[in-house]
Order: C-alpha cells, then structure tokens, then sequence
C-alpha cells in the first residue's frame, strides 16, 4: 500500500509492478490516469481552502505550488476539507513564491478561516458574567478566560486582512491603495455559524494572544502595550458580541 500510494502522487515513480487491468489495457497508462484524478482532486481541496492565495499567483503557478506540495506532504485524513494544514509553511519555503513576502500570511489567514468554520460549537459565556466579574476589579486581575474553539488569531508584519478583503468581491480587484510595509492583524470568530475576520491593533492581538495562551487579564493587559479602560471595554464587548468567550 506504501509503494502504491508514493507511486501515485509521484509522477517519475514507476505503477507497483502487482495491479491489475482488464485484458489488453497498459497498466502505466491506466494508474497515470488514477494518479492525474487524485492530484486534480487534492489541487482543488487546496485551491478551495486558499481562494485568495490562488488569485494573488495566477491558475497556472498556483498548480504548480500545489503539486509541489502534494508530494512533499500527502494527506493523512480521509476528509479533503482538512487537507493543507501545511500548506503556508510551505510557501514560507518555496523558492519560486519569494517575491511575494506577505503570500504565506495570507495563506495562515486562509487556513485560520477554515480552522474556524469547522471547529467545534460552544456554549457562549453569558455577558452577565462578565459583568458580575468587572466589578470586582482585584478578581478580574487573576480572571483568565476561556475562548469558543473557533477562535483564531493571526498577526502579520504585512497587511494580510486588507489583501483579503480586497478579494471578496466579483468585480476587479484593486491593490494600488495597500501598502505592503503596514503589518495587520485579525481576529477570527464565529456567531451565529458565520466566520468573521475582525480587525484589530496589534497590541489588541498582543493582549488576546497572552489571554489565548492562558495568562490573566492583569498579565496580559500589562505586557500587550495598551493603555486606560477604554480598549478594554472595546475588546470585552467585541469578544461577547461575536460570542467568543465560553468561560470565565
């Protein structure tokens, strides 16, 4: 089984010397159409998970990546939709994809939008909760939150969100107004069983990425940069509105 399914995704290796054809058909020529369908089928499961990676290179290099990987990284789950998971970390890797520095945050953006559509479903926290705990502000110090397993976060030094956005539209894309230095970052959420990449400041992810890791508010609201009440309020309402927490 080995040899057939290194064979398969490996175009210079030889058929396995012991499957079998109808009478009179070529053996090389009947797997080779077998391995052009299972490499069409993963080439679409990618290009369906990374849309936008698709259009920034063109049909043509986009395959050409694809098939790259395909070979290097094939698949360990029956389920296509979870095929990829590699995928960015590839590009960061890719000779070829050089010139385009930003291509593999937009790929972690692609997978982190994926990752959050099939995750788990969670009972959300309810505000009052949350209420109750901010007026005890000495408890809220020590609180740690516990977030919806559609959570996810990316944090990139280019403008990976507004490179997405740009494509989420039928009519012509327009990249002139986006500058390439100016770095991003999002918030990836799920109400309501729809994924919504919400924008935020750096140091807002800075402090949501302490709290994902499991620091208290007071620790992660000490070493993220933000200053007064207000962010605070922002995030907490932002968080409860899009019914990210689960816990307290």
């Amino acid at each position: 089984m080995d040899a057939f399914a290194r064979a398969l995704l490996d175009p210079e290796r030889s058929p396995p010397p012991d499957i079998t054809v109808r009478a009179g058909a070529d053996p090389a020529a009947r797997f080779a159409v077998y391995r052009n369908n299972v490499a069409a089928s993963l080439i679409e499961a990618l290009a369906d998970t990374y849309p936008v990676v698709r259009q920034l290179v063109g049909d043509a290099f986009f395959h050409a990546m694809a098939r790259d990987y395909l070979r290097q990284h094939p698949p360990v789950s029956p389920v296509l939709a979870h095929y990829g998971d590699r995928f960015p970390d590839f590009i960061a890797g890719f000779a070829a994809a050089a010139t385009l520095p930003y291509l593999p945050d937009v790929a972690r953006l692609e997978w982190a939008y994926v990752h959050a559509f099939h995750a788990a479903d969670a009972e959300a926290l309810p505000p009052q909760a949350l209420a109750e705990r901010l007026a005890q502000p000495a408890l809220l110090a020590r609180t740690c939150l516990r977030f919806a397993p559609a959570v996810q976060l990316v944090r990139s030094a280019y403008p990976v969100v507004s490179l997405w956005q740009a494509h989420q539209t039928d009519g012509e894309v327009e990249l002139a107004g986006i500058d390439l230095a100016c770095g991003e970052a999002a918030l990836l959420v799920r109400p309501q069983w729809t994924v919504q990449i919400v924008p935020t400041t750096m140091q807002t992810a800075d402090f949501l990425a302490a709290l994902i890791a499991g620091a208290s508010l007071g620790t992660a609201f000490e070493s993220s940069g933000l200053q007064g009440e207000r962010p605070l309020i922002d995030i907490f309402q932002c968080l409860l509105a899009n019914a990210a927490l689960t816990a307290l």
